[in-house]
């Protein structure tokens, strides 16, 4: 017999994903100790975690996983091949329906862009001043939230975003998105964007040490920060970053106020679901399932708490957020189960983070 550690080891699964599989009914433990609840799994209960991994990387619905297991189990290779066909064609017609769909709307993207979009001409050199701990204090709010794919590079960097007496920063991974805003002087001209990649971010993170404003010049391609003893600079990303006004416009949701190292407490050591999607991670990951009481207070729900209005995070998301607000106590803005998780700053309007909701069913 192995625990449930051992079988998360030699299986391929983690221990929440082994959980969340048992409650679903899909690989349950051989035994349970009927004292402390722990679970143990027989030693061919390992191949079925395997089989179990591999079909879900390959998006096979859990009803369908539990007739594979059962097959499985008894031998059945005929129902087997049948259900890992028919999952095959599924596959198969969707990927064909889907490149159809992407062909289409690759036409419709040329004909926007080719006929009707002018050459592009250069950007006027912009040249601000912001105080040094404002500027670390935007990077440090939305670092966390920068993307990492290759196939997305326009994410991989933070938006320097410079209107009027304002220098916003943006980063998102499109599970979550944060933004941060610090005051400059020095600019009169037109609205000034640039996508700063992450290494030179954070470059420029590691100057900002002192009191005094700094320099932040953006000159065509070019980006540079100079804190008047030291420089860093580098080339900005080539790609336009996704209009992120039109994803921060929500509808109105219930704001709580919430003790930050209290709520941290209560998520680390509360009760956690997992994702079935996979994504952003291309696995299961750990799940908070929020709501809202009626005296206003922010729980995190229990496994048998499935409450119309509870919103389901990310769990380690929500933790980098709380990290990255920067606040003793923050507000947290839940409307409907599909609509993002917003976490605010009671102080400070620009500056927030928006967490993407993660569907519970399968």
């Amino acid at each position: 017999m192995r625990s449930i550690g051992e079988m998360a080891r030699d299986g391929g699964l983690s221990v929440s994903a082994l959980r969340f599989y048992d409650r679903a009914g899909v690989l349950v433990p051989a035994w349970v100790d009927p004292v402390s609840g722990y679970r143990w799994y027989g030693p061919e209960q390992v191949a079925e975690a395997g089989v179990l991994a591999r079909l879900r990387r390959a998006g096979m619905p859990l009803a369908d996983i539990r007739l594979v297991l059962a097959g499985w189990a008894g031998a059945d290779a005929d129902l087997v091949r049948g259900l890992l066909d028919a999952h095959l064609r599924r596959l198969g017609q969707g990927l064909s329906d889907a490149r159809g769909e992407f062909s289409a709307l690759r036409a419709l993207l040329d004909h926007r862009e080719n006929p009707m979009t002018p050459p592009r001409t250069s950007t006027a050199a912009v040249r601000v001043a912001v105080a040094a701990p404002e500027l670390a204090a935007a990077l440090d709010a939305v670092r966390f939230a920068a993307g990492t794919d290759p196939e997305l590079p326009m994410l991989g960097g933070v938006l320097f975003d410079v209107e009027g007496d304002g220098l916003r920063l943006v980063a998102t991974d499109r599970y979550r998105l944060a933004v941060a805003r610090a005051r400059v002087t020095g600019h009169d001209g037109p609205r000034t964007q640039a996508v700063v990649p992450l290494p030179l971010a954070d470059a420029m993170r590691a100057l900002l040490t002192g009191d005094a404003p700094v320099r932040l010049a953006v000159d065509g391609d070019r980006v540079a920060l100079d804190t008047g003893d030291r420089e860093t600079a580098g080339q900005v990303l080539g790609h336009e970053f996704p209009d992120y006004r039109r994803l921060v416009g929500l509808p109105g949701g219930r704001r709580v106020l919430v003790g930050t190292a209290a709520f941290r407490a209560e998520l680390e050591d509360g009760p956690v679901r997992t994702s079935e999607a996979g994504e952003p991670s291309g696995g299961p990951h750990d799940l908070s399932v929020l709501r809202v009481t009626d005296d206003a207070t922010v729980v995190v729900c229990d496994d048998g708490d499935d409450h119309q209005d509870a919103v389901a995070v990310n769990r380690a998301f929500l933790l980098h957020a709380l990290t990255a607000g920067a606040r003793d106590e923050l507000l947290l803005e839940l409307g409907a189960p599909t609509a993002p998780l917003a976490i605010r700053r009671p102080d400070d309007d620009h500056t927030f983070s928006l967490l993407m909701p993660v569907r519970l069913d399968g």
